[in-house]
């Protein structure tokens, strides 16, 4: 009891730095940039609900920056400098923060990260025009993964799509094979929000497939009230509920299972809902919970090691120092590790020297992240390889499953394949309606005169 109640603090307490200085700031203060300098525009939302992933994600990109800059001297020689802009998850104010950041640098900024599928959707075209890659690492818009139709929108690494069929392969290994997924009632808890909303198609289409029965039940926003769901769920008696919420509404179907007796090993969440902020709150309500992922968790890789020792022990750290190898903590490693490695890679091409939009939209459809190259970053099972095209904007597609034992996340399974074949061919229809519905010729070949 002391440990689960030490524990909540921890987390409550490690949200307290940021709001602190977003409340004496009012508002990040304007950098100036050198001409020299690489500027990377950082859209975050340290306020409201969503704060716990917000603030750690980019607590911890800002933190592998750090890295850089202080053990390396910068991005091989280039001093990254970045400003901060607070959406609060809010896709106006999304908007206001890419037109305030867009222009920032000799060349522009480079890169977007929205950090909100709403925001994300809102920026494609405006994003396409100004001719900024929009990265939306592990959301956004799923069939932006058609790089012929969307050259500037990059779902890395894995898209919605491609999680839930994962998902389905997973739940298939534990009723004992694909044949037994036939009959199984699956209920999708999901925000009603375009985030919630986005994976629907493709768990009908899977349904179909597989013969299962999906119940899609929408979450009002922002879900915090879900006991009249919960009491239906009861009703319905499915095999698995998929938790597509985010922020606080993660940990509440935790309490409300554990309420009316459903198992919390038969609640499969979306990795937005499996971080620590989502299960310590529920206490033992949490205990046996299930999430998928695409990272790995703890302090336990060399590149953490190194932030802990060239940027913490510098007094130099972004976030607080107790969500260091935390879900949202490393998930900030990863966006710095691949937005960095994109930066690297079109050095090669045009120099070591600041980039801008047009250079790093090449790069990123040339990433090719080996495991040598991930070894050699000191981030061996934190991220697994990375490889884009000019086609394919997604470049990866594998999740694992973590559980909580009411302290950690254990890892609980291998790298899962998604349902590749199914995923891009929804992805290339869905895309060529989008492209005709807004008059888009798809490319034929990567954008020439870079």
């Amino acid at each position: 009891m002391i440990r689960a109640l030490h524990m909540r603090l921890l987390y409550s307490l490690a949200l307290l730095p940021s709001a602190l200085l977003l409340a004496l700031a009012g508002s990040a203060v304007a950098v100036d940039v050198q001409d020299d300098e690489q500027f990377v525009p950082i859209l975050i939302y340290r306020t409201g609900p969503f704060a716990a992933g917000g603030s750690g994600i980019m607590g911890g990109f800002e933190d592998y920056m750090s890295l850089l800059n202080e053990r390396d001297g910068g991005l091989d020689g280039v001093k990254l400098v970045w400003e901060e802009c607070e959406t609060a998850y809010n896709t106006d104010r999304g908007i206001e923060c890419y037109e305030r950041l867009k222009n920032k640098g000799k060349y522009g900024a480079p890169v977007m990260h929205p950090l909100s599928t709403g925001i994300t959707y809102a920026l494609i075209e405006r994003a396409t025009r100004d001719k900024i890659p929009i990265v939306s690492l592990g959301y956004g818009r799923t069939d932006a993964t058609d790089g012929t139709v969307f050259p500037y929108i990059f779902p890395l690494i894995t898209n919605y799509w491609s999680q839930s069929t994962a998902k389905i392969r997973y739940i298939a290994s534990r009723e004992g094979g694909e044949d037994k997924l036939k009959g199984l009632k699956i209920v999708n808890l999901h925000l009603k929000h375009p985030y919630g909303i986005e994976t629907i198609p493709i768990l009908d289409v899977m349904a179909e497939k597989f013969g299962f029965e999906v119940t899609h039940l929408p979450v009002p926003w922002p879900g915090i009230d879900q006991k009249s769901l919960w009491l239906l769920i009861k009703r319905i008696k499915p095999d698995w509920v998929i938790n597509r919420n985010w922020g606080v509404s993660c940990t509440v179907p935790l309490r409300e299972a554990a309420r009316i007796g459903f198992s919390r090993e038969k609640i499969l969440g979306v990795w937005w809902c499996g971080s620590e902020e989502d299960v310590v709150p529920a206490g033992k309500a949490a205990i046996g919970y299930i999430s998928t992922n695409f990272h790995g968790v703890g302090r336990d890789f060399p590149v953490i090691q190194d932030i802990l020792e060239h940027v913490y022990g510098k007094m130099m750290g972004n976030i607080s120092s107790t969500r260091v190898g935390s879900v949202y903590y490393n998930r900030g490693i990863i966006f710095g590790i691949v937005t960095m490695e994109a930066m690297r890679l079109a050095h090669t091409k045009y120099g070591n020297r600041p980039i801008g939009g047009q250079e790093m939209q090449w790069a990123l459809e040339n990433l090719d992240i080996t495991e040598s190259r991930i070894e050699e970053i000191g981030a061996t099972g934190l991220i697994s390889p990375l490889k884009t095209s000019w086609r394919d904007h997604e470049g990866g597609g594998k999740v694992l499953i973590q559980q909580w034992n009411g302290t950690k996340w254990v890892r609980i399974s291998d790298w899962i394949e998604p349902y590749a074949d199914l995923v891009r061919d929804m992805i290339k229809k869905s895309a060529a309606k989008y492209a005709k519905d807004k008059g888009i010729t798809p490319r034929t070949k990567p954008e020439e005169g870079i």
